[in-house]
């Protein structure tokens, strides 16, 4: 697949999508000195590209009283079991993300949960999956970077 060539209009669509996926396109267009129907047709064409796929909300976990965080590494049995245990674990809606790893781990969820007891149920919940031989948590005291907007920007300058 060819790698699909963003210009400097491109860049500032995107750029003012993440940082507001709900502006409306004639914001953009009057923003950037073009036409809503050339902000639309650039979208478009990103969006077939599979460059935008889609776009996110952004919720405040904490005034929804899932203010704690933790990382949980899932030590498997046999890593034959990394398919069945992953298909396990998308069930607990808790665990927000899960990556199969190399070294220490076999693989790595971040969870979200009310408090400590409330962790402690989910991480109950991936020690009793088939497969688990054990778990090892990290708490998170504070999320200090969680910026996409930054690596979009070192992207952009790559290109």
């Amino acid at each position: 697949m060819a790698k699909f060539k963003l210009d400097e209009i491109d860049h500032q669509i995107l750029d003012m999508l993440i940082d507001n996926t709900r502006i409306p396109f004639t914001d953009i267009a009057k923003k950037l000195l073009i036409s809503a129907g050339t902000v639309h047709v650039r979208v478009k064409k990103m969006e077939e590209a599979g460059i935008i796929r889609g776009s996110s909300l952004t919720l405040d976990y904490k005034k929804l009283g899932y203010s704690f965080i933790a990382y949980v590494g899932v030590f498997l049995q046999n890593t034959s079991q990394t398919k069945f245990v992953l298909e396990r674990i998308n069930q607990i809606p808790y665990v927000t993300v899960a990556h199969i790893t190399t070294g220490k781990f076999n693989i790595f969820c971040k969870i979200r949960a009310k408090d400590t007891m409330h962790a402690k149920e989910i991480i109950f919940l991936l020690d009793d999956i088939d497969g688990v031989y054990r778990t090892e948590t990290m708490i998170s005291l504070e999320e200090s970077i969680n910026d996409k907007k930054r690596l979009m920007h070192t992207i952009f300058n790559e290109l």
